[in-house]
């Protein structure tokens, strides 16, 4: 299992990804669309048209971890205006937040969390 520490990069994909895909296709989105080496190291973050899915890819030096977060009501708050295929920087801390339910432009929950 891989987790979230201070010093992991974390590239998310501010446009929608069919999350059909899997290994080959999302290191083929983040070589092509991203223009980022899939095998860095970094923790890739991706989400559907709907924003009720993340998937995310990563190469922890040994193997490459695909897993995806599904909710059952409500959306993630997704990042806009940053241009078409282009990718945003997000610190660990943040990402922890948008997994949780938490708004990040308002700073609270979003109403359909409940933990």
């Amino acid at each position: 299992m891989f987790g979230l520490n201070n010093s992991i990069k974390v590239l998310l994909a501010v446009e929608p990804v069919d999350l059909r895909k899997s290994f080959n296709g999302l290191h083929g989105v983040v070589l092509d669309r991203l223009k980022e080496d899939p095998c860095s190291g970094a923790l890739f973050v991706f989400t559907n048209r709907r924003r009720n899915r993340i998937k995310t890819l990563y190469w922890d030096g040994t193997g490459m971890w695909v897993a995806i977060k599904r909710l059952e009501q409500g959306c993630f708050t997704w990042p806009e205006g940053v241009g078409v295929n282009e990718k945003l920087q997000l610190a660990p801390e943040a990402l922890a937040l948008l997994l949780d339910g938490v708004d990040l432009k308002q700073g609270s929950f979003k109403p359909w969390y409940q933990r």
